[in-house]
């Protein structure tokens, strides 16, 4: 399972380098900062994950907590969500050390 994870974060952070570069080059050419925003890229995968963001953000998909931090999210900074988004799947797989040391018995 750790492996996964950390598979998981490794292609969440790989994403998310790609998506900052475009952004900074977006950035440079227009000499003025250029976000993505989440949706947006999302959106840009294609149709069908267009069509999953738009039924994300029905009305009658769930609470108004949902939807309004749903909103939030979908418009963050691609880049800034994917990293949050590794470093968790990162604490997730992480193994931690034994505090006893390397050859405790």
């Amino acid at each position: 399972m750790r492996l996964l994870l950390r598979l998981a974060s490794f292609l969440v952070l790989t994403v998310a380098v790609l998506v900052g570069t475009v952004d900074a080059i977006q950035s440079v050419a227009a000499s003025a900062p250029a976000m993505t925003s989440l949706a947006d890229a999302m959106s840009a995968l294609g149709p069908d994950a267009l069509n999953w963001v738009h039924a994300l953000q029905r009305t009658d998909a769930g609470p108004a907590i949902w939807l309004a931090g749903l909103q939030w999210l979908l418009a963050r900074p691609a880049f800034a969500v994917l990293l949050v988004l590794a470093l968790l799947l990162w604490m997730a797989g992480y193994k931690k050390r034994p505090a006893a040391g390397r050859f405790a018995a």
